[in-house]
């Protein structure tokens, strides 16, 4: 959870000019910065994109501004966000370099969590000012997602000389900019997307679950339940964890993935493992019982029927 006080308003003396912006990639995630950029007072002036989606995205977002080629947006603008999938962006940054359709002193901007600055190189070599700002939030690819950045934490990772402008920039979108080591950014992007896509996975298979065992609205069910997990866990950590396996109910545990073998075998590999490490940080924090760890260990036991793995104090 995010504790920070919130930015005093930027000085106009630490404002970035107004800028004239392009996007590169008109997925959920760009047209939504280019707005809130707009928001701040910067210009959308381009954006490329190659799908129906794509378009209408930018048509809803950004309406009037001109989709053209990739070239076409570097041509037109002075910040341009490359918002393209992680593995496209370093062959999209080689290719813009070697065609010339990099300007000096441009502000060239990637949103990817997976990479730092150094992947923008090649552009930099060009006399680009390369940024990392990745937002922390999940995206939808409409309206919503400029007012969800209010708030939002960015990763960002950029050029020591260049550190004042990224934070600045991240400010005017409404976000908190968050300062990420080069070398630290695939391991900052692994517990992002353990945290928000697995959640997704979780919560999807949860419904399917009660949907299964009669349930006529299992979102609304779970919605007051996971709302107060997921704070509790932000305020306490493991100290929030309840439930059968930090309690070491083993029979309950074993009645689950008899359940699940049952009316959802492709559930119990992931209930499997995400139990045992949810036995092996209750016991690492005192909260599991070594002498119930090793019922637990047997109703953990994998398809194969090897015992799962319990941490420290481990009673095997």
């Amino acid at each position: 959870m995010n504790t920070t006080a919130p930015k005093e308003p930027l000085d106009a003396r630490d404002r970035p000019a107004r800028l004239t912006v392009g996007v590169v990639g008109a997925g959920r995630v760009g047209p939504a910065l280019a707005a809130a950029l707009q928001l701040a007072g910067h210009r959308p002036v381009a954006v490329s994109g190659v799908s129906d989606a794509s378009r209408r995205r930018a048509a809803t977002l950004l309406p009037d501004v001109p989709v053209v080629t990739p070239a076409e947006v570097l041509a037109r603008a002075e910040l341009v966000l490359l918002t393209v999938p992680d593995d496209a962006l370093p062959g999209l940054v080689e290719g813009l370099a070697e065609t010339g359709a990099v300007r000096p002193g441009q502000l060239l901007v990637h949103t990817s969590g997976r990479y730092g600055a150094r992947v923008l190189d090649p552009a930099l070599r060009a006399g680009a000012l390369p940024l990392a700002l990745h937002p922390a939030m999940t995206f939808t690819g409409t309206s919503v997602d400029v007012q969800r950045l209010a708030g939002c934490s960015f990763g960002v990772t950029a050029p020591e000389e260049l550190r004042l402008a990224a934070e600045a920039l991240v400010i005017e979108m409404g976000g908190e900019p968050e300062w990420i080591a080069e070398e630290s950014r695939p391991l900052y992007h692994a517990a992002l997307a353990l945290g928000a896509n697995h959640l997704v996975t979780l919560v999807a298979e949860s419904m399917e679950l009660l949907a299964k065992a009669g349930v006529t609205a299992p979102d609304r069910m779970l919605g007051p339940l996971l709302g107060a997990a997921l704070d509790n866990a932000l305020r306490s950590g493991d100290a929030a964890l309840t439930g059968p396996v930090a309690r070491g109910d083993a029979g309950t545990v074993a009645a689950h993935v008899g359940e699940l073998r049952a009316h959802a075998p492709q559930m119990v590999r992931g209930y499997l493992a995400m139990a045992r490490a949810t036995a092996d940080r209750a016991l690492a924090h005192g909260l599991l019982k070594p002498e119930l760890a090793e019922d637990l260990l047997v109703a953990l036991a994998d398809q194969e029927g090897r015992p799962g793995s319990i941490g420290p104090g481990e009673t095997r």
